[in-house]
């Protein structure tokens, strides 16, 4: 690795400085921490709804794959193959964006469809690669801001759930649900992650959701609520399982996550331009959106034929580039071999299965309502005339209505069903649809 210089100062704005390893290990784990909560959160979730033990090892095991593929995914992205990977210091982990739509399938048809959709989808974000610059046009702010907001919209009942105590039914019909000792263990991760990241500064600050999750942990521990038998009992270290739950295809399936792919490669297209303008005050080049497209859906994929969800790239990381001035994606190549040893050791995936669910739900409190605050950010940048609000309105309508009330559309065929109530898949499509359709205005709503 070569270190680039300009005279005798490090050009910290070229992507190929290599930091002193004393400071890029450090600013590596920073990253890390900034997104280590996020990454594995959407795995329990999706665990969850297949109706896997809490804490066993079918759910230990989705963690681990979780944090293994983050690092795959991640090194996909930094250090590249050919046309594969940005070369850029991005991120990649497990999105949240694809939970709704998994959870949903999980639940209905089991894990082996939802993993089987994942393979598939994977496979078509990859070819999204060559054709991701055509596509943009089709998902302006309008429509990549509202199906953000929809995504979060959907989590927050589910982070309710899991701070009360449990999404799953036995869970919310037991006396336990909504006590005050799970109700102070949940506020407890939100009050210490909000102190954090607002009173504290650098890695403490970026690492706030994580440090609020230790905290709620500590006490759930002190109330009785953790349960250390998983740990005791795991190895140290594991191989991993191809299909594990084997490959069951579902066109329903197929087609939702290939719809949230698509919404997904257009965020990275963002974070790739959002990292290049950030680090290195320019724009990203044709090569490097494409190259991080690709590996995009090449750590999906892959992910998938291991038990891993879809990966995407990571905004929040973004940030910590901008705030660093540190453009070497050699430091993120060091995150994702801590992601890689993580995933490896099924001692880690088992205290992270340990938690207590009232720990994880004041943690995704926080997550998912950033998620919903993404997507308002990105709908500031339009202009709120006529014409915009009615798209909005209809297409928030459409996608929440439906997947609050599916069985408005019980007589749909399976397929149709399955996309109908995804609350992510009728957002994106009203929102395209209507975007093309209704013609647009000047005029300002009064």
């Amino acid at each position: 690795m070569d270190t680039t210089t300009t005279g005798t100062t490090p050009n910290l704005k070229d992507p190929n400085y290599t930091p002193p390893l004393a400071q890029a290990v450090p600013l590596g784990l920073q990253h890390v921490l900034a997104m280590f909560a996020s990454n594995v959160t959407p795995s329990i979730i999706v665990a969850g709804a297949a109706g896997l033990a809490f804490g066993g090892a079918e759910q230990v095991y989705l963690i681990q794959m979780a944090m293994l593929f983050a690092g795959v995914a991640t090194l996909f992205q930094t250090i590249g193959m050919g046309p594969i990977g940005a070369r850029l210091p991005i991120m990649q982990g497990t999105s949240f964006a694809f939970v709704g739509v998994l959870a949903g399938v999980a639940a209905t048809q089991g894990l082996g469809v939802a993993l089987t959709a994942c393979i598939i989808g994977g496979a078509i974000h990859f070819a999204l690669g060559s054709v991701i610059g055509k596509l943009r046009w089709l998902f302006p702010p309008l429509v990549t801001g509202l199906v953000i907001l929809a995504i979060g919209l959907y989590l927050i009942p589910v982070a309710i759930k899991y701070a009360a105590g449990g999404a799953a039914k036995f869970q919310m019909e037991a006396e336990s649900f909504g006590s005050l000792m799970h109700w102070s263990v949940a506020l407890t991760v939100v009050i210490v992650a909000l102190g954090v990241k607002f009173f504290a500064k650098g890695t403490l600050s970026n690492a706030a959701i994580l440090i609020g999750l230790i905290a709620g942990y500590i006490l759930a521990y002190f109330l009785g609520m953790v349960n250390f038998a998983a740990v005791g009992k795991a190895s140290w270290v594991t191989g991993i399982t191809p299909l594990p739950y084997g490959f069951e295809f579902s066109l329903g399936a197929v087609i939702a996550v290939t719809l949230v792919s698509v919404v997904s490669a257009i965020e990275t297209v963002g974070d790739a331009s959002a990292t290049a303008k950030a680090g290195a005050g320019r724009d990203a080049t044709d090569a490097e959106i494409q190259g991080a497209t690709y590996a995009d859906g090449l750590g999906t994929a892959v992910a998938g034929v291991f038990g891993g969800l879809p990966n995407t790239s990571f905004s929040q990381n973004v940030g910590i580039v901008g705030m660093t001035g540190i453009m070497s994606r050699h430091v993120v190549t060091i995150s994702g071999l801590i992601m890689i040893v993580c995933g490896l050791l099924p001692k880690i995936g088992a205290i992270i299965a340990s938690m207590p669910l009232p720990v994880l739900g004041g943690g995704v409190i926080v997550m998912f309502g950033m998620v919903a605050a993404a997507g308002m950010n990105v709908l500031s940048e339009v202009q709120m005339n006529r014409r915009n609000m009615v798209i909005i309105a209809v297409s928030l309508a459409a996608g929440l209505g439906l997947n609050l009330v599916p069985t408005a559309v019980q007589y749909l065929p399976g397929v149709v069903k399955t996309l109908m109530t995804s609350a992510v898949a009728p957002t994106a499509l009203c929102a395209v649809v209507l975007n093309l359709v209704l013609p647009h205005e000047d005029n300002s709503a009064t």
